[in-house]
């Protein structure tokens, strides 16, 4: 199957524990958020430019789609209750070791911390890339639970290719209620390491910016996906 996509790279996602198939990792292009799906490409219906601005709504921004749409989401595999007891999270399921905790001393200044253990998430996915491919994971871009957020985090899964577990926070410490199996949790975003020396701008890159806005502001609709944007592929 996969010698249809030859020229793809590979990710492989293995399964350690054994769960269910509805909480397999899939491409993030299937977990776009109600919310965007619910926004209007454009903010009157005739598309009418007023005082030199177009009617784009947020829809129309490719960037956001790309970043919304990049690599694979892993979700949580089965139902977690959480109450307070003494004042603090308490946590509740009835499959294996969904999670497992850190002391708040591990990370107490992290911007995150809420004074209460930093939890984690037992994720059941191995992750394998090819040689010289990490992966950047991190909270699904502008698709929030409202519940939770992973920490972020990059792993040089060409190498390292045992399952990479998620610390996270409460967004809301006194929040109780039931995380449902099926949340996304994880956004799996491979990449290339390379090394980078950054440098600032001279006159030819002020010209060729210059260059680039002229081309921009000469189409008023879609400028940017019809002249600059390359489609990424996740599949």
């Amino acid at each position: 199957m996969f010698s249809e996509f030859n020229n793809s790279k590979l990710i492989t996602f293995t399964d350690v524990l054994g769960v269910d198939q509805n909480y397999r990792p899939s491409p993030a292009l299937r977990h776009v958020p109600e919310w965007y799906k619910s926004t209007p490409s454009y903010i009157n219906e005739k598309r009418v430019v007023e005082n030199g601005q177009t009617p784009h709504t947020i829809k129309r921004c490719v960037p956001v789609l790309d970043a919304m749409t990049a690599g694979y989401i892993i979700t949580t595999y089965a139902d977690v209750q959480i109450t307070i007891k003494d004042g603090i999270p308490w946590y509740e399921w009835r499959m294996g070791n969904a999670i497992t905790f850190h002391p708040v001393e591990q990370a107490s200044l992290h911007p995150a911390s809420n004074g209460a253990p930093f939890p984690k998430w037992t994720n059941p996915w191995a992750i394998k890339t090819p040689p010289g491919y990490s992966c950047l994971i991190i909270p699904p871009l502008h698709n929030p639970n409202g519940i939770f957020t992973i920490l972020s985090g990059v792993v040089d899964t060409d190498t390292y290719t045992a399952p990479i577990n998620f610390p996270f926070t409460l967004d809301d410490i006194s929040w109780q209620g039931v995380i449902p199996a099926g949340t996304p949790m994880a956004q799996v975003i491979p990449f290339k390491r390379n090394d980078w020396v950054m440098k600032l701008g001279n006159k030819k890159d002020r010209k060729q910016q210059g260059e680039v806005t002229t081309r921009l502001r000469s189409i008023w609709f879609n400028s940017y996906r019809r002249q600059f944007w390359k489609r990424k592929q996740y599949r």
